[in-house]
C-alpha cells in the first residue's frame, strides 16, 4: 500500500477550497543539472512562472500560479516534483 506523503495537503485542498481555483506552486531547487528545466516541464503550461535566484546563484526559487480544476491535479504535480533530488516544496 502506498503511503500518501501529501495527505494533509490533499485534505486541506479538498475541504477548504472551491474549484476551479488559482493555486500557487512554490519550489526551491539547486541551480544545477537542469533541475529548473525539469521542474518547469512538470508545471502547467498555462501557469504564470516567476524565478528568483539566490545572490550566489546556487539556488532558484520557482513560483507558478495556475488555475487548477481539482486537488488531484495539484497533488500529481507536487508528487512528480518531489521525485527530483534536492528540491524543497513550499
Amino acid at each position: 500500500m502506498k503511503t500518501d506523503k501529501f495527505k494533509t495537503l490533499r485534505y486541506r485542498l479538498m475541504e477548504t477550497e472551491t474549484w476551479p481555483l488559482k493555486y500557487m506552486f512554490k519550489f526551491i531547487t539547486p541551480n544545477i543539472n537542469g533541475k529548473v528545466e525539469q521542474i518547469k516541464a512538470l508545471l502547467p503550461a498555462h501557469g504564470e512562472l516567476a524565478f528568483k535566484h539566490t545572490s550566489d546563484l546556487k539556488h532558484v526559487s520557482i513560483t507558478c500560479v495556475a488555475e487548477m480544476q481539482n486537488a488531484d491535479q495539484i497533488i500529481e504535480i507536487v508528487e512528480k516534483v518531489d521525485k527530483i533530488d534536492g528540491v524543497i516544496i513550499l
